[in-house]
């Protein structure tokens, strides 16, 4: 007879939209099974969240011992990945390993390895030989290309294309619909707004975003093709 896997038990850090979505990814898509929230205790705004306990962050080791329970923090690229880092940062601190959740919907291929607090979503394709560092959003529906290496603490948008061999550097923010060009390097921190396109190396701390659209003079009433 063969044994139901047993599940890992999971504490989620956070109770935003970003928590509440971890919840679902490990609750449907995981070895994982979350039993409780935790945030700082200013933050506390009530005793459950997705219909499990939220704890205060400071009284964890109260509730849960670090060799029973992983953790996952679950925030966003606040203060350009600053705080989530920080938070995963006390999290080890207090003794507590890191859970990383990686799609079943994502193609990866063999002897992928994924650092800690990762969160990796459908529809992600990471190709041979690319590398992904530890604390790394990557959110639906992005291009990894080959060789490249997405470094610590980044977080990518969706439909983003990151072609072969490049690096990104720690901390970095990408958004939505960007495209980097094979063989360049991002410097750490940088942000790239949506619709970016990269095709040289970019210094540190850079700030790169491509126009908006404007809207034309003509109004739609007026268009005769559509």
């Amino acid at each position: 007879m063969t044994m139901a896997k047993q599940s890992k038990p999971l504490v989620i850090f956070g109770a935003g939209q970003i928590a509440e979505l971890a919840w679902f990814y490990f609750t449907n898509d995981s070895s994982y099974q979350p039993i409780a929230f935790t945030v700082d205790r200013e933050f506390i705004d009530g005793r459950d969240f997705c219909g499990l306990p939220v704890v205060p962050f400071e009284e964890m080791t109260q509730f849960y011992k670090a060799e029973d329970i992983d953790v996952f923090v679950a925030l966003s690229y606040a203060k350009v990945n600053a705080l989530r880092t920080q938070k995963v940062q006390e999290v080890r601190a207090a003794g507590y390993r890191t859970a990383s959740y990686v799609s079943s919907r994502a193609t990866v291929f063999p002897d992928f390895a994924v650092g800690g607090n990762c969160f990796i979503l459908e529809d992600n394709t990471i190709q041979p030989f690319a590398k992904i560092g530890d604390n790394v959003t990557l959110w639906s529906g992005n291009h990894i290309g080959h060789h490249s290496v997405i470094e610590d603490n980044c977080f990518i948008s969706s439909h983003v294309v990151i072609s072969g061999g490049v690096r990104v550097g720690a901390g970095t923010f990408i958004g939505v619909n960007s495209t980097v060009r094979d063989h360049v390097s991002i410097g750490e921190r940088c942000v790239l707004g949506a619709g970016s396109l990269i095709t040289a190396d970019t210094e540190p701390e850079g700030v790169y975003h491509a126009p908006a659209s404007e809207r034309a003079r003509v109004p739609s009433s007026r268009l005769r093709s559509i």
